[in-house]
């Protein structure tokens, strides 16, 4: 530490924000300077931006994680865990980062934001549900061409949110995750389904609930037809299959497909992380439901 180095003081949270928005390369090499004199606060200080402010300062935030190689996707993801504070969009953010550690968040949330800007577009209120639904389809699966990744559907790329944005290419569940935030960035709220074998979007605003196939397409399914569409018995089956899943319970069902995925390409360090993802899950569910 040199001399100049020993005189830096910690400023005020207050004035690190008003930095984060200065991208000039003086300010950014002192931005690094003062992190690397002071580690311990500034790798609390950006993990707490990168998680809780708005999107300029948390995009710089984790650029200059990246930079000062600060960044633990693993960490990071298993502390979401144990907060117990799930939120769709930041859990899955956080899934991609814990094997893509540059996966910028920012960017997909960007994304997301046009797709529901298309949406609001074609909105002509009054409008109902179901009808929404459809405005929906027209824009994911037709304007823009998001598909189900049926030719490379075993590769891991199609369980992360940033690569499937990127790609137009995904899974049942992930396809879902798309279409439950660009209706929740409308003020629309629908549900994740985890049937067995497939994953679907689910609709309760109404006194009779329908759903929607995301890998059909966006095939709308009346509640009445389920059975006959899933090819299952409604009065042998339990009927919750058919209610909505928590966002604790999608995403471990995101890592259980990882698990899988990784296991046939060999990868097994990739495996065995996402494992212990559910075991943490499961852990975390176990003493709630003991509590």
């Amino acid at each position: 530490m040199t001399a100049s180095d020993k005189q830096m003081t910690w400023p005020a949270e207050r004035v690190i924000l008003s930095l984060l928005d200065d991208e000039s390369p003086p300010v950014r090499d002192a931005m690094v300077k003062l992190f690397e004199v002071f580690p311990a606060e500034g790798r609390t200080l950006l993990k707490k931006i990168g998680h809780q402010s708005n999107g300029i300062h948390a995009k710089h935030a984790k650029e200059l994680q990246v930079k000062l190689g600060w960044t633990d996707g693993k960490e990071d993801f298993l502390d979401f865990i144990r907060s117990r504070r799930y939120e769709l969009e930041t859990g899955w953010s956080l899934l991609d980062r814990t094997v893509n550690p540059a996966a910028d968040s920012v960017q997909s949330s960007l994304q997301l934001d046009q797709l529901a800007d298309r949406v609001r577009e074609l909105i002509a209120n009054p409008i109902d549900s179901r009808q929404i639904c459809i405005v929906i389809n027209r824009v994911l699966f037709h304007e823009c061409g998001y598909r189900g990744a049926r030719q490379n559907f075993e590769e891991p790329e199609n369980s992360f949110l940033h690569l499937v944005l990127e790609k137009k290419r995904g899974l049942p569940i992930t396809l879902s995750l798309i279409y439950l935030l660009v209706a929740r960035r409308v003020g629309f709220e629908l549900e994740p389904i985890g049937l067995p074998g497939r994953f679907m979007v689910g609709c309760f605003a109404g006194d009779i609930p329908f759903y929607i196939d995301v890998w059909a397409g966006g095939k709308i399914i009346d509640l009445e037809d389920m059975g006959s569409y899933l090819g299952i018995s409604m009065e042998e089956s339990s009927g919750s299959i058919l209610l909505p899943v928590t966002v604790s319970e999608m995403l471990t069902r995101g890592c259980r497909n990882l698990v899988h995925h990784y296991k046939l390409k060999g990868k097994k360090e990739e495996a065995e992380m996402f494992s212990s993802f559910i075991a943490e899950f499961e852990k975390i569910r176990s003493l709630e439901t003991n509590a």
